[in-house]
Parts: C-alpha cells; structure tokens; sequence
C-alpha cells in the first residue's frame, strides 16, 4: 500500500471513529434523559395524586411518541437525510423532560412527556444508522454494541440526574444542547443511494424472520421494562426509598451497557442467533431470583448486575441481526428493533401498572419477567443472518 492511500485510508478510520463516538454521546445523553421518568415515579405520584396505573401511562406516552413511532420516523430519516436527526433530536427530548418540574398539572406532564418522545424517536434511527455506515465490517457486532452501551450508560445516568428530584432537572438540558451541537458540527449529511420505496414496500420490511426476531425483542424488553418500572414501588413497599431504587436502576443499567459489548463482540465470532438464544434463556432464573431479593441482603446488587448483564447483551445484535436481514434500508431495521420492539413494550406497560394496583408491584413484576418464556421460543426459530456490506 502506498503512503498516500495509508494516509487516506487513515483520515477515513478517524473520521469514521469521531462520527461514532458523537452519536453514541447523543444516545448517552438521549436516553438519560429517558430513564428519568422511572425513579421519580413515587414523587410524581405524590404530588400529583394519582394512581401507579397513571404514572406508568407517562412512560407508555413516551414509548408511543418515542419508540412505537420509530419506523415511521426512520423512513422520514431516510428521505430528508439523517444530520439533523442524530444531532438534534437528543436536545428535544431533554428539553421536554428535564422541564417536567415546572408543569401545574397532570395533564400537562403527560403533553410534556410525548413531545419530549419525538425528539428520541427522530435519533435513534438515524443514530444507530450512522454507527452501521461506519463501522468495519467484521467489528460490526461490537461497534453496534457500543453504540448501544452508550444508550444503556445513559441509562444509569438518568437515575443519577433523578436522584436531585423533580427541583434540579432543568440543569441537565444544557448537556444535551453541547452534545447536540458538536454531533451537528463532525457528522456528514446521508442520503441514501438505496432506490427510495413506497410504503407498502417498506412494510414489506417487516415479514418473516423480522417478525420474529420483533416478536423476541418485545417480550424480552416488556420483561425488562416492566421490572424497573415497578421496582421502585417494591423497595417503597419494603421500606427503602429513592436513594437505593436509584442505585439499582444504575446498576442494571451499567451492567446492561457492559453486557451488551461483550454480547455484540461475541456474535461477530459465533453468530447473532446463538447469542440471542442464550442470553434470553439463561436470564430467567435469575430475574425471578432477584424480584424477591431486596438490597438488604449481600447479593441484591452483584445479581443485579449479572440479570442486567445476560438480559441486555441481546440488545445490540438484535439490531445488528436485523440490519442484515434488511441491509439495504439499515435506519428502518434499526428503528423496528430500537424503537417498534421497545415502543410496543413500554406502551404495554400500564398494564404492569393496572395489575399492580390491583394486587402488588411484586406480582405485577414476577409476570412481566414471565414473559421470557415464549421469548425462548421466538428465538429459537430464527435463522441466522448473512453477513452483508452496508451502502
């Protein structure tokens, strides 16, 4: 190789490196701002005056404004180019949800919260498209999965901003409106050279083995979501408070992001399909273990890391699996598995809420986390994906 293609050849790794890193920086802070909702649910409750079932409504509003939305916001992504999407749609969500310390009734956190969706619906998209693009393609699994690590990192970041309670929030926008201009500032703009379809065509995406890797991803994050929406409802009703529902949520998250690269590393070497398989099956023991254990005993917090770990390290290659089973329209298949999956999960969840009025946050969790049973099944039927080179 000559001198002058090693240095091209260089420039472009770079480039690609700082484009990377500036949207995962975006899912960081994107999805912080998300996982604020959850840890201020008693707060919300209490000065609002309203049910678990109402509180859990918030975050089925912003998984229908945020993530159910998500495929239709991918293909708008892909006609208008995906710059603006990937830079600015983090400052939209923080905007609406560090601000829902200042609304005077319950009517309007709800508007709150489902504008603030938009903003996360219109980056996840064109984000996790950005990382497929740039990424090489036998590290694809790993550079998804950081991705990915960032949104989980973001995560355990949100219980952090929460933990300061509803009179802080507002700060944290400004860290979204930093990461958003810089983002604008080192990605390139993207059209697509793929021929532009119809809509029906583009719902043709989603047939045979997307349907059931989507059917797998919606089970496998209702159980996720429904256990820490209810969580912490349970450490209340134990005796302990926000302090401790905010460490675990960290924690599960932390050990989500850490699960979720070795994951995506590990299905570059030995498929997509082995690791979904595993990480769902080995997973549901452990999560009934840890709905009944609190953080009063030794091993509360390591098997919250384990649970969050094995649970999420399907996350990423469930989405690079669908990129490769839809390769020619890579924002869309991201969209179906980080939003639609998500989405219809997170919209489902007041139910959780519905049942644990009804009976106990407790009972409420065990049966979400039940439902990792016929996601065993989903994904054993899945036929492993071919590696494809991404335009």
């Amino acid at each position: 190789m000559s001198t002058g293609t090693g240095a091209v050849t260089l420039r472009a790794v770079q480039g690609s490196v700082v484009v990377a890193t500036a949207v995962t920086l975006g899912h960081l802070i994107n999805d912080a701002y998300g996982a604020m909702l959850t840890p201020l649910g008693p707060e919300l409750q209490t000065r609002f005056g309203v049910s678990i079932a109402a509180i859990t409504l918030l975050s089925s509003i912003f998984s229908l404004t945020s993530s159910v939305l998500q495929p239709l916001l991918g293909v708008i992504g892909e006609r208008l180019g995906s710059r603006r999407m990937a830079a600015f749609g983090p400052v939209f969500t923080g905007l609406g949800l560090t601000l829902i310390g200042f609304v005077p009734w319950f009517g309007a956190l709800v508007l709150l919260v489902a504008v603030a969706g938009f903003g996360s619906g219109f980056f996840h998209p064109a984000g996790a498209a950005y990382v497929a693009r740039s990424s090489p393609h036998a590290k694809r699994g790993l550079w998804a999965s950081l991705f990915s690590a960032g949104g989980t990192a973001g995560m355990a970041l949100g219980p952090v901003f929460a933990s300061g309670g509803l009179a802080h929030l507002h700060w944290f926008g400004l860290l979204g409106l930093v990461i958003g201009v810089i983002s604008y500032a080192v990605t390139p703009e993207y059209s697509p050279t793929a021929k532009r379809l119809t809509l029906k065509a583009y719902l043709g995406i989603f047939r045979g083995p997307m349907v059931t890797l989507w059917g797998m991803a919606v089970l496998r994050s209702f159980a996720s979501i429904g256990y820490n929406a209810m969580l912490p409802f349970i450490l209340v009703a134990r005796g302990y408070g926000l302090r401790e529902a905010a460490i675990t949520l960290a924690i599960f998250a932390v050990a989500s992001a850490v699960g979720g690269i070795v994951g995506g590393r590990v299905s570059d070497r030995i498929g997509r399909v082995p690791v979904l398989r595993s990480a769902v099956l080995a997973t549901l023991p452990l999560f009934v273990l840890l709905i009944y254990s609190n953080p009063g005993q030794w091993w509360f917090y390591p098997l919250t890391f384990v649970v969050g770990a094995a649970i999420n390290s399907s996350v990423p290659v469930g989405v690079v699996t669908a990129q490769e089973y839809a390769s020619g329209h890579v924002a869309v298949a991201s969209s179906i598995m980080m939003g639609f999956s998500w989405g219809v999960a997170g919209l489902l969840i007041f139910l959780v809420g519905s049942l644990a009025d009804a009976t106990t946050p407790t009972t409420a969790a065990l049966v979400a986390v039940l439902l990792l049973l016929p996601s065993v099944y989903l994904a054993y039927k899945l036929p492993e994906p071919e590696r494809q080179v991404f335009g």
